[in-house]
């Protein structure tokens, strides 16, 4: 109810949506120039330095879209407070829109949920797989392998003790793969704790120290891999629970929402009419849309991974 009351209209969604975007006031997005007029309404900006025209979804994950600017806010909020996401059908039922509109929208607002920067201090390194189980698919689907990790996808993480999570899907669990993702994710010099897996062996810029869960051992002291654990538990409940199934094609954006969702729990949804809050996740969401781009055509491009 409180977000229909603060975005009761377009307009408000899109004056929200300028303020997340240019919080200085409005830059021309094509020579950064701090003077422009809003035409139609104020759905159209023209520079009075270059003359160019550009809208508040021009460069960003939003450009050419025909939905309503408050149904992408709400779709952002409802990504945002569901703690498991929210699932294509649901999300189209929602926002009133079919179901590929909305499967791609979800696509596109995850393309703007992608971290960077090297977690430093404590960190916990782990890695897990996502995929269905051998023994539950059809004969015809079958790798007749063996089971555990057959026929799932990689993902590493990495976890902050307080809190922050870096995660990136790998092709192995190999030493040259793992040691690409630690120093991709963990700066140089950081406590590094991990299981006791043999890829991590000879991780020497770090002061690493593993705990050996094959012989039930789970805590030595402070270290412990618990809190990545904990992250993936819940990526886990997502994939089973909301998604049911997840292509190896999309895998490394579902797995930058829930990155993303991590390191924004502590925020607010958005700010209330009349109060600045600083940084909320649908800022932080707007942030990352910038310079981004997610067509419908790349996004359903064949890959090896189809």
């Amino acid at each position: 109810m409180e977000f229909f009351e603060r975005f009761p209209d377009e307009k408000t969604a899109r004056e929200y949506l300028e303020s997340a975007r240019w919080p200085e006031g409005i830059l021309c997005i094509h020579c950064g120039h701090e003077e422009v007029w809003k035409i139609r309404d104020g759905k159209i900006y023209t520079c009075k330095g270059c003359r160019k025209q550009f809208s508040i979804r021009t460069g960003t994950v939003m450009e050419d879209s025909k939905i309503s600017l408050r149904k992408w806010l709400y779709a952002m909020y409802l990504m945002t407070v569901s703690r498991k996401s929210i699932s294509s059908i649901q999300l189209s039922k929602e926002i009133g829109v079919t179901q590929k509109s909305a499967w791609f929208m979800a696509h596109r607002i995850r393309e703007a949920c992608k971290s960077s920067g090297l977690l430093s201090g404590v960190v916990e390194a782990d890695e897990t797989y996502i995929g269905g189980k051998e023994k539950n698919k059809h004969a015809n689907k079958k790798l007749n392998m063996g089971r555990g990790g057959v026929g799932k996808s990689i993902v590493f993480g990495a976890r902050h003790r307080n809190g922050e999570v870096r995660a990136q899907v790998i092709s192995g669990v190999d030493h040259v793969n793992l040691h690409s993702a630690v120093r991709q994710n963990v700066a140089f010099g950081s406590t590094l704790y991990t299981d006791d897996n043999r890829g991590y062996y000879g991780l020497f810029d770090y002061r690493r120290t593993a705990v050996n869960h094959s012989g039930g051992q789970y805590v030595v002291g402070d270290a412990h891999t618990n809190g990545i654990e904990s992250f993936w538990a819940i990526l886990k409940r997502a994939h089973v629970g909301t998604f049911h199934k997840i292509s190896k094609k999309h895998l490394s954006r579902y797995v930058d929402e829930f990155v993303f969702k991590q390191n924004t729990k502590e925020l607010p949804a958005f700010d209330t009419e009349g109060e600045d809050c600083g940084i909320t996740a649908v800022r932080a969401f707007v942030a990352g849309m910038e310079g981004r781009r997610l067509t419908y055509k790349t996004l359903t491009k064949v890959t090896d991974y189809a």
